[in-house]
């Protein structure tokens, strides 16, 4: 990592930083919201996406139904949101106010739409959560994912969400691994995080709030808050200026 010192005791402390960086309150902002009490249930923010399901049967018990309309059995959009007829949304999902879902974008099951983000060209989001401003402009797969506020990916970026052998996947830090239990599991993208175009996120990977992805760049693992990630074991910390 560029502007870390190779003494081994510093790097072990900056391991066990990283580690207690993979924490909702480390990556997400959700106090205050509704998807407050789901995240608040967990330690590891990837540890509800088994939940979705659940979680939109009970939230959609909590809606205003009056706000929403709701075009086939399970799916529930904000009556200010913006849905093009090339559009398509299965259910059970949930779009919020403002958000829109534009040209050819596929909505699948399971997902949460959150307020003010956009969904556009031909993109496609399955059993994920959108927190809200997010930005997934053209020709994105966003799987088994959540995404923080204000998380833009470039054009062509892939949440990759299953390994070649079909085994559960692990999130690493340097060379410490959890199992997550998961065969199923994109990304978590911090609040701010700006992935640029053509990036492939390997699954498990987390980045972190703030952090930057270079264009055209093969993520796997954690790449820290506030950093910008250029390739594998190339990452450099954003000035604090």
């Amino acid at each position: 990592m560029n502007g870390s010192t190779n003494d081994p005791a510093a790097k072990k402390e900056w391991i066990k930083d990283q580690m207690n960086t993979l924490t909702t309150d480390r990556l997400l902002s959700v106090e205050g919201t509704v998807f407050e009490k789901l995240f608040s249930a967990v330690t590891y923010p990837w540890e509800v996406l088994p939940k979705i399901n659940h979680f939109i049967t009970e939230l959609i018990a909590t809606l205003d139904l009056t706000e929403f309309d709701s075009p086939r059995d399970g799916v529930y959009i904000h009556k200010s949101a913006t849905v093009w007829p090339s559009a398509y949304i299965a259910g059970p999902s949930i779009v919020f106010e403002g958000a829109k879902i534009l040209h050819a974008a596929y909505i699948r099951e399971n997902s949460i739409i959150g307020p003010h983000s956009t969904v556009s060209n031909s993109c496609e989001i399955k059993n994920s959560i959108l927190l809200g401003h997010c930005d997934i402009p053209h020709f994105n797969y966003v799987g088994d994912s959540v995404l923080g506020l204000y998380a833009h990916l470039g054009a062509g970026v892939i949440c990759s969400n299953l390994k070649a052998d079909k085994t559960n996947i692990s999130v690493r830090v340097d060379n410490k691994v959890i199992n997550t239990g998961l065969r199923k599991f994109g990304a978590i993208i911090g609040d701010h995080a700006e992935i640029g175009c053509n990036a492939v996120l390997a699954p498990g990977s987390v980045i972190g709030k703030h952090a930057r992805v270079y264009p055209l760049s093969f993520v796997r693992g954690v790449v820290p808050a506030s950093s910008i990630y250029k390739k594998q074991g190339e990452i450099a910390r954003l000035s604090q200026d």
